[in-house]
Order: structure tokens, then sequence, then C-alpha cells
């Protein structure tokens, strides 16, 4: 893989083009904002940290989608982030136009690519990017389960005071109140957590994932 773009220089995206910069997986990271300098400032931040963490992924940051094309894949992160007291699905109309938009210009720089979205409410996001970008449904996807998947894990590590690593766990459905975590087949070290843990305290951690 050569190249991905990171569509939106906010905390998720920046952090997501640090990760994956991080990681060697890949020649280019573009990191793509509508506030001009704000994703050219973080992308020199990441490329001047290049040689302390000593990855030679090339950082570059841009407010045209002209330096996007190619990209084996787009992340999309940018929308309104959810405030306090509102659901996921309060940011469906203020955020359906910014994907739509984003998504249509990245899609036409990089015909071939593969989408993943992260910008919230995410069933929802992830229909708007591939009507959006007209690509066929394998190469549109949505980070709900894994994700939610990982908030899970952590939870149970921390209340049982485990390592993340001996916890399996898995979380289906949609990503919000529609989420379904799956207590009686989640393992902490091949035993059930329900023989670890309080049904009143699982039905918690439940909450707190969603």
């Amino acid at each position: 893989m050569s190249k991905i773009t990171v569509i939106g220089a906010g905390n998720v995206g920046a952090t997501t083009a640090q990760r994956a910069a991080e990681k060697g997986i890949v020649e280019q990271v573009v990191l793509i904002d509508i506030l001009e300098g704000i994703p050219q400032g973080k992308a020199l931040d990441l490329w001047e940290t290049a040689p302390i963490e000593g990855y030679d992924t090339r950082v570059v940051g841009s407010n045209d989608y002209a330096a996007t094309a190619g990209s084996d894949v787009i992340i999309m992160t940018a929308g309104l982030a959810r405030k306090p007291g509102m659901s996921r699905d309060d940011l469906l109309k203020m955020n359906t136009q910014i994907v739509h938009s984003c998504i249509s210009q990245a899609a036409k720089q990089s015909p071939d690519a593969v989408i993943i979205v992260v910008s919230n409410p995410l069933d929802a996001m992830t229909y708007v990017a591939l009507k959006a970008s007209g690509f066929p449904t394998q190469r549109v996807f949505g980070m709900a389960g894994v994700l939610d998947t990982a908030r899970y894990r952590s939870f149970i590590a921390e209340a049982l005071n485990v390592s993340v690593r001996d916890v399996q766990a898995l979380v289906l459905g949609g990503h919000g109140d529609t989420m379904v975590p799956m207590p009686r087949y989640t393992m902490i070290g091949g035993v059930p957590l329900p023989e670890l843990m309080p049904a009143e305290q699982i039905a918690q951690i439940v909450q707190r994932t969603r």
C-alpha cells in the first residue's frame, strides 16, 4: 500500500494519521481539512517526529483534494463532534452534508480506493459515503464493531484488573444504541464473564460501551 488519505484534521484524524505513519504500513499519509493551515501544521509535526520514532512515512497536509489522488485507502473522520446529551442521530443532518461533500471529492481523485468511515452517526454516514462515492459496497466500510469491541474489552479489563489481552469479546450491531455486546460469549482467560462479574456490573459496562 502506498498512500492513505485521512479526511479531517481534528483529534481523531490527526491521531489516525499518526498511527498510520508510525506503523510504517504506507509510503505516504495525506491529511486533508477545510481549515487552512491546520492539516499542514499537524502533518509537519508528524513528519518532524519521524526521525525520533524511526519511520519513513511521508506525511503531507493540504486543503486541496488533488493532493489525495491515487490513494489506496480513504479514512473519513471529518464532521461535527457529539456534545454531551446528544445522540449520534442528532448529528445526522449536520454531518450528512459534510460527509457527502468530502467523499464526493476524494472519490473522484481515487476511484479505486477503499473507504473507511469514522464520522458519526456511523451507520448512516457509511451509507452516505457509499452513495456519494458510487463505489461498490465491498469498498465502503464503517468502523463500528472494531471500536465498540475495543471499548467493551478495555472496560472489562479495567473492572477486573486484568490484561486486555486476556479479554476475548465481540460487539455486534450498529454503532450506538443498537449495538449488541455479547456477555455470555465474553471470555476472560477462557472463563465466561458472567462467572466473574455480577449481572448489574455487566449491565453498567454494556451501557458505558454504548
